[in-house]
């Protein structure tokens, strides 16, 4: 193929008497003349070639037939009010809604829709007031993080003068009087934007006055990447601040309103493990903890206690990892993972056992949020063949009932799930979901794709997938590993992929490769590798080190220069909690070991690649994918197409609406239709 020009700079950099070669430099800085054009030539190369497949128009025409239906988003309680998102099925941005009640009448609150003429500007996140009278809700344009704020008046459906910027990361906390809330913002640089190169600072929003009157209540000064965050308890007296750098361990700080006191009291102080707040009984506070547990507890602190540390295990360590815990209606509701698989106990709020919540099936429920005098709460659940559903939950009889369920125009009992349990390199035993037809025969021929993730405790469970069902429908098995890095078995399990024992991902990833072709579900060429972000790392990862195990990989926004990666910003800098940083001579040499930039060898023949990113994408920087990209087109010793798609209009992903959902999607399985050999 005749890929664009991309010159070959001379940067070499010394890593601890190491020198390390980085020709592609100069595409780091992703807003020059050069790299304009570089985007759209490559453009030009791949979206022809994508298109040129003869299935193309008809995958996509499938897309969209699939992806009109109806679905909910589970229901935000406030006041008397319920706040839920919508979407009638081929709409680009979900609808937010309000009704009085959960069986009464809803109207729109806010429609995203109506912000740009192409859908791009989404609805990041909405807060209620604790009164329902105000809604506080962020937008992004075009995929960055970095966030706008606004309140609606909920009666009128108008928004207030009010407007934050300089945000990204944060929620907002309202006052109890209904008339401010509490947020973290970064300062604001010479060029009039927020400066993430900074940390945040908590700052109090009074309705009606300019963000430049903002009283800032907290900043960390004895520390350069600590950030704080702020939560207001439910009763108004406490502001928690909850204090982040990196992803393995957190501080928990809070004032005493009720005093008037402006001292700032570390109550978790000591980076030994993570310390989510769940809510307070007066001075007594809730928290969901690893610490002495890697699998996750439930611990109360009195914060009035005399002596000792006034600590109280209230859900003691289990087998089953606890992913999630909230107090709401007296209770504690903990969501647990077993194989991957969502559990969820009800607890009294002193530690009792109470109750199991009976799912519909073997899969993923989420939610259960909501206030200590509660008496309902609500949460969602799916798997691989069903699609997200909401229920009720009675918080005094102990049942559930629907609230919502999805339709689809598909029949997907013909699709059987199973988890399969296979041995990484090191014996390390790795489960594994199979989702594909009933039919499926075990000859080898089966196009598979393995999709991967394993980073930042992010565990991979069951979820129904619109653009899955179409890769079933074409014959396709889906694969997905539960790799070390990830919360499937807890905080040991996410410690044992990170750091200077990333490479154990990697490995586990190559393994399950390796499993599905020992075991007849497909062959190197027809098996294809999938991931985003981390993910992308982890497709990069593979195919550098074992290019002749597959037959085609998509790397998506991948974190792919691991030595220069802290670079891009003070947020990306936070990722070294799982990473480590090529400043340090031990993780340098890790880093180094795998750099997908980095391991890239000239004549050697490397699958078919599609490398798609955004040149919005803020979170992880375009030029790892601009540099990954250049250096497979230079290095690559035979036919096999290296193709570079970048959207123009889009960031890390959120907030993409639908219609660049689905021609990504479509562009993704006419990539593999034509290199897999399936047209």
């Amino acid at each position: 193929m005749n890929y664009p020009s991309a010159v070959r700079g001379d940067q070499l950099d010394d890593y601890h008497g190491v020198g390390v070669a980085d020709p592609y430099r100069w595409m780091e800085a992703v807003d020059s003349e050069e790299i304009r054009r570089w985007v759209e030539q490559q453009n030009a190369l791949a979206q022809p070639y994508l298109e040129s497949v003869a299935r193309h128009e008809s995958i996509k025409n499938r897309l969209t037939e699939l992806w009109n239906y109806e679905r909910f988003s589970v229901p935000v309680k406030e006041g008397e009010r319920y706040f839920f998102e919508r979407n009638d099925g081929l709409q680009d941005q979900s609808v937010l809604y309000v009704s009085e009640g959960p069986e009464q009448t809803s109207r729109v609150l806010v429609d995203p829709n109506s912000f740009s003429w192409d859908a791009t500007i989404s609805l990041s996140q909405f807060i209620p007031s604790p009164d329902a009278s105000k809604l506080a809700y962020s937008v992004s344009d075009g995929g960055t993080d970095w966030d706008i704020w606004r309140v609606r008046d909920v009666n009128t459906g108008e928004d207030l003068k009010d407007e934050l910027r300089n945000t990204k990361f944060t929620s907002v906390s309202w006052n109890r009087d209904n008339q401010g809330f509490y947020y973290s913002r970064y300062p604001q640089g010479p060029d009039g934007k927020g400066d993430d190169s900074k940390q945040v600072s908590i700052h109090f929003h009074r309705l009606g006055n300019p963000q430049e009157e903002d009283l800032q209540v907290f900043s960390i000064t004895d520390h350069p990447t600590r950030n704080p965050y702020p939560e207001l308890t439910q009763d108004g007296r406490y502001l928690i601040i909850r204090v982040s750098d990196g992803f393995n361990t957190n501080g928990i700080y809070y004032l005493d309103l009720q005093l008037g006191s402006t001292k700032v009291i570390h109550l978790f102080d000591a980076w030994d493990a993570l310390y989510t707040f769940l809510g307070n009984h007066g001075p007594l506070f809730f928290f969901q903890t690893t610490r002495d547990a890697p699998n996750g507890r439930v611990i109360a602190v009195d914060t009035d206690a005399r002596s000792g540390d006034g600590l109280k295990e209230i859900v003691p360590e289990g087998e089953q990892v606890l992913e999630v815990a909230t107090l709401v209606g007296g209770r504690i509701i903990a969501q647990y993972l077993e194989h991957a698989q969502s559990v969820v106990k009800v607890f009294g709020i002193g530690g009792t056992f109470e109750a199991s919540v009976a799912l519909p099936g073997v899969g993923t429920a989420e939610g259960f949020a909501g206030h200590l005098d509660d008496a309902e709460t609500f949460y969602s659940y799916t798997d691989f063949t069903t699609p997200v559903a909401v229920y009720r939950y009675d918080l005094e009889t102990g049942t559930s009932s629907l609230f919502k369920k999805a339709t689809v125009p598909l029949d997907t009992s013909i699709f059987v799930t199973k988890q399969v349990f296979f041995e990484s390199q090191d014996g390390t035993r790795i489960p594994m979901f199979l989702v594909h037809h009933e039919d499926a025969a075990l000859d080898g021929q089966n196009p598979t794709l393995l999709y991967g993730y394993g980073g930042f405790s992010v565990a991979l469970t069951p979820q129904y997938r619109t653009d899955w069902m179409v890769w079933l429908e074409l014959g396709g098995v889906l694969a997905m590993p539960n790799l070390r890095g990830g919360s499937e078995y807890g905080e040991a399990w996410h410690l044992a992929g990170t750091k200077l024992q990333k490479q154990n991902v990697f490995d586990d990833f190559i393994a399950a490769a390796e499993w599905l072709i020992q075991r007849g579900y497909t062959s190197p060429k027809k098996l294809a590798i999938q991931g985003r972000s981390n993910g992308g790392l982890l497709v990069g990862a593979a195919m550098t080190q074992r290019p002749e195990l597959f037959g085609a990989t998509l790397p998506a926004v991948g974190v792919l220069d691991m030595l220069r990666y802290h670079t891009a910003s003070a947020n990306a800098r936070q990722w070294s909690s799982d990473y480590g940083l090529s400043e340090q001579a031990e993780e340098f040499k890790a880093l180094y070991a795998y750099s997908p930039y980095h391991n890239v060898s000239q004549g050697t023949c490397y699958p078919p690649t599609l490398i798609t990113t955004g040149d919005h994408d803020d979170r992880v920087v375009p030029w790892h994918s601009y540099k990954f990209g250049a250096a497979l087109q230079a290095a690559q010793g035979c036919a096999n197409p290296i193709i570079v798609r970048i959207e123009t209009r889009a960031g890390h992903g959120a907030g993409k609406p639908t219609w660049m959902r689905i021609e990504d999607v479509a562009n993704h399985w006419a990539f593999l239709i034509r290199v897999l050999g399936l047209d």
